[in-house]
């Protein structure tokens, strides 16, 4: 008897979850219309005399901007930029690097989205320092930290062109310095712009990345309350970090310099 009860509830659900309506997805002119209110709110934040004032729509904006990504399902590097450049405004240091880090992610070629990632790291409280073995490759290989993917792509079909049109001309004309130079080091270039390429891919395949978002949490060497702390100070907004593990409720983070920690999953969010 009970079996065919439970039988006759699940039915039961299941047609009701056919027959519910889905929620209706924002159109295009509805996501235009609300960035435009959002981008309106913004200006009349930056343009307000008082403060009070400007935080209220500042946090209009931000509402706006986020239901557009939300509800939307509108995610560029222009909303998230707005929406960091928002955040920092009002104060909240962790969410703007965390919004100007997805919007790097989808452009990071864009030289403000650089400028203001910058600035807005500039203004955090932990000060979290490079190894000096990965400072040395950064000097070492420089192309392939300091020039976006975009570039470093660019980078490689300009040399393998470069390569073929001197194949060609070797080919034409016999071997010459005028030929045979510039395709040796063109070609090297192109295998060092094509092996960073490589790395990237598969570095950002396996790598999750960071950022805490409230004012300061204290990071613990182990999943709960009671482990000991794993740093001296708390760690505060706006701090970066690599993902190593989640498990319920906790996450274990790498910060740069390779220090490492457990925080509660609420206090950060993930590029």
């Amino acid at each position: 008897m009970l079996t065919k009860r439970l039988i006759i509830v699940l039915i039961a659900l299941f047609l009701f979850g056919l027959t519910r309506p889905a929620a209706a997805k924002m159109s295009k002119g509805q996501a235009y219309s609300l960035f435009s209110q959002a981008n309106q709110s913004f200006r009349q934040a930056n343009s307000a005399g008082d403060t009070e004032q400007a935080e209220r729509l500042y946090e209009k904006a931000i509402l706006a901007f986020e239901k557009i990504i939300n509800e939307g399902q509108v995610k560029n590097a222009k909303l998230y930029y707005n929406l960091g450049n928002a955040y920092f405004l009002k104060g909240n240091v962790g969410k703007a690097v965390l919004n100007y880090r997805r919007a790097e992610k989808l452009d990071g070629s864009d030289a403000n989205i650089q400028k203001n990632l910058t600035f807005a790291r500039s203004k955090r409280i932990d000060k979290v320092g490079t190894k000096t073995e990965k400072r040395v490759l950064q000097t070492l290989f420089f192309w392939h930290y300091d020039f976006s993917i975009k570039t470093r792509f660019l980078f490689t079909c300009i040399f393998f062109g470069i390569v073929c049109i001197c194949i060609t001309g070797i080919i034409w004309f016999g071997r010459s310095a005028v030929w045979v130079a510039p395709a040796i080091i063109c070609a090297i270039l192109t295998v060092c712009f094509l092996l960073s390429l490589v790395v990237e891919s598969r570095t950002q395949a396996g790598r999750v990345c960071g950022v805490i978002t409230v004012k300061e949490i204290v990071a613990r060497q182990g999943d709960g309350q009671n482990y000991p702390l794993s740093f001296k100070y708390p760690l505060h907004e706006g701090t970066e970090f690599y993902l190593l593990e989640s498990r319920p409720g906790w996450r274990h983070i790498k910060l740069f310099d390779d220090s490492d920690g457990w925080i509660p999953d609420a206090a950060a969010e993930l590029i």
